[in-house]
């Protein structure tokens, strides 16, 4: 039951924010809430009189004291992600948009503003994109700048500034381009219109292309080449791509024979071992991988072998009680 004397204060409270005295209804909103901090709305309230006078860092420590009060209260997520929004701390202000959804899926206000905060976030990625592809080209990385505006373009296809700026790169790139192929042997050739097929998503193409380029090799007797390890690697990947994981298993293993420690195989293998059902298999690549220096593995890497070893497990398990 509502305490008498909290609720009083926070009519008081409420009074003086019609009024547009926020300091003095932020005391009265504070009052009430030292006196039952189990009400979420005394700080949600109190958040709102923050946002009125553009105090965001207050304003986000009131929301979260409102949801600490009531985590399921759900304006306290709202209130968060407004603060959040307004302090340029859109990372964190997505989280706060999610947990809030998380309780509420069909809250249209949260939906909204993560609609908003997706898009500031996508404008933000471009222009931090545009100022490296800039500089790229100022400091005659073409191939980069190149590489760049492509992922820019990805996020805003007829951009005018990055359309402007390709215009300027795409004709340098393909020159160096037709220069570096030019002096290409025909193995690299087989690996580099491989690669081609790849990013077209021919998959079947960029097989054939690969194999021609690894037979040649190991008719030069450079079975154990640099180039031999990523014509192995990639097409692994198209074999993925196309669920013959056989396929993928014996490239990787090709690999990881000139390799031991390569990460890229060893987890392909790993995917490609659990999609035959070969679980103990597939458990040993990802514990490989997981005793490997963290540093070395990378966080995503490190994640991905950490979720496939837990579900791994299971599957084990289950099997030797139904066997």
């Amino acid at each position: 039951m509502p305490n008498p004397q909290a609720e009083a204060l926070k009519a008081e409270g409420n009074s003086f924010f019609k009024a547009g005295k926020y300091a003095e209804a932020i005391a009265k909103y504070d009052a009430a809430s030292s006196i039952d901090p189990s009400v979420p709305a005394y700080q949600s309230n109190a958040a709102a009189c923050w946002e009125k006078i553009q105090n965001y860092e207050k304003m986000e420590e009131a929301a979260r004291k409102c949801i600490a009060a009531d985590k399921a209260f759900v304006k306290g997520y709202f209130r968060l992600a407004t603060a959040l929004k307004n302090r340029n701390d859109l990372s964190s202000c997505i989280k706060a948009l999610e947990s809030g959804l998380a309780i509420q899926s069909t809250n249209a206000d949260l939906k909204r503003m993560k609609k908003e905060v997706t898009e500031l976030q996508r404008a933000d990625q471009v222009a931090s994109y545009c100022k490296k592809a800039e500089e790229q080209m100022m400091g005659g990385d073409i191939s980069g700048a190149y590489k760049t505006l492509e992922l820019a373009s990805r996020l805003d296809a007829g951009n005018a500034q990055i359309v402007r700026m390709m215009s300027k790169v795409k004709p340098k790139f393909e020159a160096m381009e037709a220069r570096r192929k030019s002096g290409l042997s025909s193995t690299e050739l087989f690996k580099e219109k491989g690669d081609e097929a790849y990013k077209a998503a021919n998959f079947e193409g960029a097989i054939e292309l690969y194999a021609k380029c690894i037979e040649a090799l190991k008719s030069e007797g450079k079975s154990d080449s640099p180039l031999i390890l990523k014509a192995y690697s990639n097409r692994a990947a198209c074999y993925k791509q196309i669920s013959n994981f056989d396929g993928t298993i014996e490239d990787c293993t090709a690999v990881l024979e000139i390799e031991p420690e390569n990460i890229k195989a060893l987890i392909r293998r790993a995917q490609a071992f659990e999609g035959v059902e070969r679980y103990r298999f597939a458990l040993q690549d990802c514990k490989t991988v997981l005793q490997m220096p963290y540093e070395k593995v990378g966080k995503s890497n490190f994640d991905l072998c950490n979720m496939m070893q837990h579900r791994l497990n299971r599957t084990v398990q289950q099997l030797k009680k139904m066997g």
